[in-house]
């Protein structure tokens, strides 16, 4: 099972836009979520957004960059940045993603 978390134990629903840019080189990369109206942002919620966290079967990936976007002074949606810093790690997050697309039935488009 592939999910996403803000809240440790609390399943996000809202599937995510991503967006992915990497270094020349390839050593260094970065995952950029935007998550439109996630159910951890409904009113009725009382859970507090921890950080994001990407689960599967070979474990966790926890990112602490999350920042909340407002329309009008209204929760509109979460930005969640992922920095990957090694070779190993871009390589983790690809596993993730391949697995959490296939659950979620999301496509890849090169820019």
């Amino acid at each position: 099972m592939t999910e996403i978390q803000f809240s440790r134990g609390i399943k996000e629903d809202v599937v995510p836009e991503v967006r992915l840019t990497r270094s020349k080189d390839g050593n260094q990369g970065t995952a950029t979520f935007y998550f439109k109206n996630p159910a951890i942002l409904d009113k009725d919620s009382t859970d507090e957004i921890t950080g994001m966290y990407l689960l599967d079967e070979e474990g966790e990936i926890a990112c602490r960059d999350v920042k909340g976007k407002f329309v009008n002074g209204q929760a509109d949606g979460i930005e969640a940045t992922h920095v990957m810093k090694s070779q190993a790690d871009w390589d983790r997050f690809m596993r993730f993603m391949e697995r959490y697309a296939k659950e979620n039935g999301l496509g890849f488009s090169k820019a």
